[in-house]
């Protein structure tokens, strides 16, 4: 299947604007390029995110993931662009990325990338008996 490019991230109104609520979208089948040797690296990513006024489309995203396929990036420039272009399309409250990337010549790499909006406070947590 031919990917596009620059795929465009879809989104849709969020249906509850007025309330948090996170958003877990796991990938486990994220690949990309080593840039240095052109080798294939493979990752799972686990996207978590409080959605202001709109949400990703997730067929939209899948293309987004699938056009880093033939990219050649280094693991935490790849993570960070990704999260870039995520807060750029849906302006969330709160976004974060992880990134676990496979084994590499015997090292694992986890890059965990965040962003928070200026006027966003995250919700007091509730202690249950």
């Amino acid at each position: 299947m031919t990917t596009p490019i620059n795929p465009v991230l879809d989104t849709f109104i969020n249906p509850q604007p007025e309330r948090d609520y996170t958003i877990r979208i796991r990938i486990p089948e994220f690949t990309c390029l080593c840039p240095k040797t052109g080798q294939p690296d493979f990752a799972e990513l686990t996207l978590e995110y409080v959605p202001d006024h709109c949400c990703v489309e997730l067929k939209a995203l899948k293309l987004y993931i699938w056009s880093y396929r033939e990219r050649g990036a280094f693991h935490e420039a790849v993570t960070n662009q990704i999260l870039n272009d995520l807060i750029a399309v849906l302006q969330p409250r709160f976004m974060r990325l992880t990134a676990v990337f496979n084994v590499r010549g015997g090292i694992y790499t986890t890059v965990t990338a965040e962003h928070r909006a200026a006027y966003w406070q995250p919700p007091m947590p509730v202690q249950l008996p």
